[in-house]
């Protein structure tokens, strides 16, 4: 049996440790697109401190490339599966769509989301209509710590559904997704599971990363610290859960009953734990702050759930992320036509 092939756009941490276990299965020829870290991964290979895996170095999966390969010259055979693990950033170019497009074959490539937030398949039924999206909530703690060495230090868990696109079939969408499933986790041995109520588990997972990872970004603070002051989880984090709660309710999902005490203890109290969006704004990195916190207010106003909090944390990360746009050169100063401030 032919092995499905599979491209990996952003091989950093979790789409590195994603390869690996691809590859290892043995029912998966993966392609890897690198950029910063190409010449190092094509030069030495890529080193592995893994807790599932052990110590592996110099590994290579079947391909590395620096772009994203442009299947429509025939050049280079379609893919199965594009699995996209990069930042997910829709306010800077280019998007999402814009990189993978090259690689998509209309009507045969699964493109999978391992990436945060909600709604964010929504550009992707657009540009790729006839094509099965994929959802994967993944839980995996692996870093990149230099170029081509990674850092992985919570074994490999994923829960993975099916998104739903109005011109793909339910059951194309969901064999599409068991099969990516079976040749991700061909023996069982990995907690890669198949999750037909994946929308739940993002709405849970947007419970933590619209609460705690804006509030800790405009503090740059850790969240035992933002626990152990008490005001901030009364006056910040409380209001913006259950804020989150109405909205997927509104949006027809229930979350569990004690959502509250499972966001505030998933940080163990030893560790000065900050979470991504805070680590990237300390480090002057672009923020996910569309799909974790814009997307759930945009959800609220579309279904009239009142969100005074999450309003507030909005507009202030949309200022941080601006200072970083600017810093990168990415945003001009100026007033522009039609702004009555100037």
């Amino acid at each position: 049996m032919a092995k499905s092939r599979v491209l990996v756009v952003g091989t950093g941490g979790i789409g590195t440790m994603s390869a690996y276990a691809l590859e290892k299965g043995g029912l998966a020829e993966v392609t890897a697109v690198m950029r910063s870290n190409y010449d190092a991964a094509v030069k030495n290979g890529i080193d592995i401190d893994s807790v599932l895996w052990g110590q592996i170095k110099a590994w290579r999966p079947s391909a590395i490339t620096k772009t994203v390969p442009d299947v429509s010259k025939g050049d280079v055979a379609p893919f199965d599966f594009i699995l996209v693990t990069t930042k997910n950033i829709p306010d800077v170019p280019p998007t999402v769509a814009d990189i993978i497009a090259p690689a998509v074959t209309p009507g045969k490539t699964a493109i999978v989301l391992s990436q945060n937030g909600i709604n964010i398949e929504k550009p992707l039924i657009t540009r790729f209509p006839t094509n099965p999206l994929i959802s994967s909530v993944a839980y995996t703690g692996a870093t990149e710590t230099a170029l081509a060495k990674i850092y992985n230090d919570d074994p490999d868990c994923q829960k993975i559904g099916a998104f739903t696109s109005p011109q793909v079939p339910t059951n194309v969408a969901e064999e599409a997704t068991k099969r990516y499933v079976n040749i991700y986790n061909p023996d069982g041995k990995l907690n890669i599971i198949y999750e037909p109520d994946v929308a739940k588990v993002r709405w849970r997972k947007i419970a933590y990363n619209g609460s705690m990872n804006p509030v800790a970004s405009i503090l740059r603070m850790d969240t035992p610290r933002m626990r152990m002051s008490r005001h901030v989880i009364d006056d910040l984090i409380l209001p913006v859960i259950g804020e989150i709660r109405a909205i997927a309710e509104a949006s027809g999902i229930t979350l569990q009953p004690d959502l509250v005490h499972a966001v505030l203890h998933q940080d163990p109290n030893d560790t000065a734990f900050k979470p991504s969006m805070c680590q990237d704004y300390e480090k002057g990195n672009l923020m996910e702050i569309e799909n974790l916190v814009g997307e759930p207010l945009r959800e609220a106003e579309k279904l009239h759930v009142p969100t005074p909090t999450l309003k507030i944390i909005y507009g202030i990360m949309k200022g941080l992320q601006l200072k970083v746009k600017e810093e990168k050169g990415l945003w001009e100063p100026g007033f522009q036509s039609g702004n009555p401030y100037e």
